[in-house]
């Protein structure tokens, strides 16, 4: 079955370095939750806030051990007014045999805001 999960990160600052190792830190722990294999992935959404443009956060996925061919692309998120600002979005569209209601989909930081009811803590 292919199914969706999604996360979600916030940085403190513009810095190519920070979005690169909060991106890294949340598409591991994506991973990890929901045993996900590189190669059952059919492609993985990164979008920022438009307030994030000092790097492409997809180097930190292509970065990971095995992931070099993993489809992956970055955009920017649609600038609503009030919105969470710094925030950085994954979706990872994987084959998974596990159930939707299941999945583990990860929100870090101010993130966590976003989706309370599906908030890992």
């Amino acid at each position: 079955m292919i199914r969706a999960i999604r996360g979600a990160t916030t940085v403190s600052n513009n810095i190519s370095e920070e979005i690169l190792e909060k991106t890294s830190s949340l598409a591991s722990e994506m991973i990890k939750q929901n045993a996900i294999k590189a190669e059952d992935v059919a492609s993985v959404l990164v979008s920022v806030t438009a307030d994030l443009n000092a790097t492409f956060p997809a180097k930190a996925i292509r970065n990971l051990d095995g992931w070099t061919f993993v489809p992956v692309m970055c955009m920017q998120e649609i600038d609503v007014p009030g919105s969470l600002a710094q925030c950085i979005r994954i979706m990872m569209t994987v084959n998974t045999t596990i159930e939707q209601d299941k999945l583990n989909h990860i929100y870090h930081h101010e993130a966590k805001k976003l989706r309370p009811d599906l908030s890992n803590d």
